[in-house]
C-alpha cells in the first residue's frame, strides 16, 4: 500500500442495509451503485453465480475509483438446490413461504473486496441456514400482511418479524443473513493493511 496514496473506502451497493452493516466498523466510506446484469449463467450454481456478481460489481464501480478499496456482495437463496427468487406478490409469498415450512433455506453471500491500486481481489462465498418451523397457512398469512416482504428473496426479513417464522439459525455471522459478512471482511480489511481497532 502506497503512503502518498492512502486507500479509500468503496461500497459497491445501493443497499441501505448493507450500508448500514458496514457503518458497524466505524471506517469512513462511500457508496456507488453498480449496475449489472444479474441473471444467473445457464447452469451456474448458485455458490457461482453469487461469487461472480461479487466480482463483476466490483469491477463494474473500480475506474471510478482509482486508490481505493471496493466491498461488494451478492447474496441468493437455495432451497432443494433451487435458488428463491423475490416473491413480488402475495401468492407467490405463500407459496414460498409454504415450501420452505419444516425445511432448511441456505442463504448464500459473497463478499470481494478489489484493491484498485494492485487490481489484486479477495471473494469468499459465506452459507448461513435458516431452519423454519412447521407453519401454518393462517401464520404464514398473517406474517405477509404485517410486514409485506415482497422484495426480499424467500418472503421475509430476519431482522424483522421474519425471526418468528424460524427454529434456528446456523452460521458463523448474523451479519451474513442480512447481506454483508462483517467477520470476513474484517478478516480481508486486515490483510490490506486497514484495522478496524486503530
Amino acid at each position: 500500500m502506497s503512503s502518498e496514496h492512502p486507500l479509500s473506502i468503496v461500497l459497491a451497493s445501493s443497499s441501505p442495509f448493507r450500508r448500514e452493516i458496514l457503518g458497524k466498523l466505524g471506517l469512513a466510506f462511500t457508496s456507488d451503485s453498480p449496475d449489472i446484469d444479474e441473471s444467473a449463467g445457464n447452469n451456474e450454481a448458485p455458490s457461482a453465480l453469487v461469487a461472480r456478481l461479487a466480482l463483476e460489481k466490483a469491477h463494474k464501480v473500480a475506474p471510478k475509483h482509482p486508490d481505493s478499496l471496493i466491498i461488494s456482495s451478492d447474496q441468493v437463496a437455495v432451497l432443494d438446490g433451487n435458488i428463491i427468487t423475490k416473491p413480488v406478490d402475495h401468492d407467490n409469498a405463500v407459496q414460498q413461504l409454504s415450501n420452505a415450512s419444516d425445511r432448511e433455506v441456505v442463504f448464500l453471500t459473497s463478499l470481494c473486496l478489489l484493491n484498485t491500486q494492485t487490481q489484486e481481489h479477495q471473494l469468499k462465498v459465506c452459507p448461513f441456514t435458516v431452519h423454519f418451523l412447521a407453519l401454518t397457512q393462517s401464520q404464514i398469512e398473517s406474517y405477509l400482511i404485517k410486514e409485506q416482504p415482497y422484495n426480499c428473496a424467500g418472503s421475509f426479513k430476519s431482522e424483522g418479524l421474519g425471526i418468528t417464522l424460524f427454529s434456528k439459525l446456523v452460521g458463523d455471522d448474523p451479519n451474513t443473513l442480512i447481506g454483508l459478512p462483517l467477520i470476513e471482511l474484517t478478516h480481508m480489511l486486515r490483510q490490506e493493511g486497514i484495522e478496524p481497532l486503530s
